[in-house]
C-alpha cells in the first residue's frame, strides 16, 4: 500500500526535526531542505552542493512571523513588501540580527527569506513547525534539478528522504531582491 501525501509530509517533517536532509519540490525547482537551527544539517547541505558558506542560505517560511526572531525590526512598509504576493517567487535579502549564524547568512548582514506560496512546501513547514533551509537541489555549477529523477542522479543515497511532489509552475529559481532598495540580485523566472 502506497503512503498518502499526509503520511509523506509527516515522514519528511520527522526527518527534518531529526537533523536529516531531504529533497522537496518548490515553486520552480527541486530543493534540498534541512532544519536551519541544526548546524550539522546545514553543513551537510553545503557539502552536498559544494556551496561555500560565504554565500549564505535561503530560508523558506509559511509566514513572516516564523523568521521575525532572526531579523532586525521591520517597518510596516517593509513587512508589506515582503508579504505581498508577486507574479513569481521572490526571496528577500533582509537585515538580520547580529546573532544569526554565518552558516545561514554567509558573510552578509542580511538573511535570504522567502514566504513560499508552494502549497506542499507550506504544508511541510507547518508540519515541522519551523522555517526551513531550502536551496536548489544541484551541485555547484550544475543546473537545478527539475525532476525527482535528476535529484536522485545528482545525490544518489546522500539525501535522507525525497518527498514526492510537483513543482509549482515557476520556470526556475526565485528572484532575489534586496529589501532596502528593491534591487534585483538574481533575476527570477
Amino acid at each position: 500500500m502506497q503512503p498518502t501525501s499526509t503520511q509523506h509530509l509527516r515522514l519528511a517533517a520527522a526527518h527534518l526535526r531529526a537533523g536529516s536532509v531531504i529533497a522537496h519540490a518548490t515553486e520552480g525547482v527541486w530543493g534540498l531542505a534541512c532544519n536551519p537551527f541544526d548546524a550539522a544539517a546545514v553543513r551537510r547541505v553545503l557539502a552536498l552542493k559544494s556551496r561555500p558558506v560565504e554565500k549564505g542560505m535561503i530560508l523558506i517560511c509559511a509566514s513572516l512571523e516564523q523568521v521575525m526572531p532572526l531579523l532586525e525590526p521591520l517597518s510596516a512598509d517593509e513587512r508589506e513588501r515582503i508579504t505581498t504576493p508577486a507574479k513569481g517567487p521572490v526571496t528577500w535579502l533582509v537585515p538580520c540580527r547580529p546573532g544569526v549564524p554565518a552558516l545561514l547568512r554567509g558573510h552578509h548582514s542580511t538573511l535570504a527569506i522567502r514566504i513560499t506560496r508552494h502549497e506542499q512546501s507550506r504544508a511541510l513547514i507547518e508540519q515541522c513547525g519551523l522555517p526551513l533551509v531550502s536551496t536548489s537541489a544541484n551541485p555547484a555549477g550544475r543546473p537545478p534539478a527539475l525532476t525527482a529523477l535528476r535529484v536522485r542522479q545528482y545525490f544518489r543515497d546522500s539525501i535522507d528522504y525525497l518527498l514526492p511532489g510537483q513543482l509549482g509552475g515557476a520556470a526556475g529559481p526565485s528572484e532575489i531582491r534586496r529589501l532596502q532598495d528593491g534591487a534585483v540580485q538574481r533575476a527570477g523566472s
